[in-house]
């Protein structure tokens, strides 16, 4: 019963899923069960990926399949997520981008990287992340041809938001948190590491996945993703680690933001070679 108040509490703060009323006050609230509901963000992963999911059948649904469908399905699912998680995890990619886009020292970074104004930096990684999502869903849509149902490319959106979900919890475990505490969102969530029984129960949601995966493409499927997802935290890793010394609570949005970039991109090389 506890995990799930840690869950629902997930579920308030990474999306806009209401978590009101009785049910709030049932959750409650604390410093504690707010860094323990971190564990859960691939669980908010499959909520926020049920939706992407439901767009795209409806899409499908409302147009049986024109050559503008596969455009439509990606943009009509990107745009229902960026409402659905607030742009959450985007704003904290753009604040990454402006932060680390120049060479300047990590205290300097850390305050550019607070500053509620969007620079040119953010600005341009953002539109660049989002036209290259767009154009990988249109992709594998267009791979995957979809005559009779979408179900593999909901398939795939799902799986792409549960996974890259994950690969903040990595971050969290592995480096220290070097947020500016004053004007952190997420300080309660990151102050403290996050232990090996964590990290584990993130990895907990991310098991029915891989089943998806092996429906899709079998073992190469599920290989290029793992080892596509792997590499790009890794190389995250060692870039935060180097430029800031640790990780902020933007760092986890950038990280999951590029590792969704990278399931849809792994996905979209195994598939020309399965389909």
């Amino acid at each position: 019963m506890q995990a799930l108040r840690h869950f629902l509490l997930a579920v308030q703060f990474f999306s806009r899923i209401p978590v009101a009323g009785r049910l709030a006050a049932w959750v409650g609230w604390s410093p504690e069960m707010q860094r323990a509901s971190a564990v859960h963000l691939p669980g908010v992963g499959w909520l926020v990926g049920l939706w992407a999911a439901l767009l795209v059948a409806l899409t499908h649904w409302l147009l049986v399949y024109t050559p503008w469908t596969p455009l439509l399905m990606a943009v009509i699912s990107t745009v229902g997520t960026l409402w659905l998680t607030g742009g959450f995890h985007e704003d904290g990619l753009a604040d990454v981008a402006d932060g680390l886009g120049g060479f300047v020292p990590p205290e300097r970074a850390l305050e550019i990287m607070k500053d509620l104004r969007l620079g040119s930096y953010g600005v341009m990684t953002l539109v660049m992340t989002l036209l290259t999502k767009v154009a990988l869903i249109v992709a594998l849509a267009t791979a995957l041809k979809p005559l009779w149902a979408p179900l593999p490319l909901m398939a795939l959106l799902l799986s792409a938001h549960v996974l890259s979900r994950f690969t903040p919890l990595v971050l969290m475990h592995c480096l220290p948190y070097v947020g500016l505490e004053a004007s952190s969102k997420t300080l309660n969530i990151t102050k403290q590491p996050l232990g090996w029984r964590g990290l584990m129960t993130g990895a907990l949601w991310c098991l029915p996945v891989l089943p998806m995966l092996w429906w899709l493409g079998g073992g190469l499927l599920i290989a290029k993703v793992l080892v596509a997802c792997s590499i790009t935290t890794w190389l995250l890793l060692c870039w935060f680690r180097k430029r800031l010394g640790g990780f902020t609570g933007d760092c986890l949005g950038a990280c999951q933001q590029i590792n969704e970039l990278a399931v849809l991109l792994a996905a979209a090389f195994a598939l020309h070679q399965i389909v």
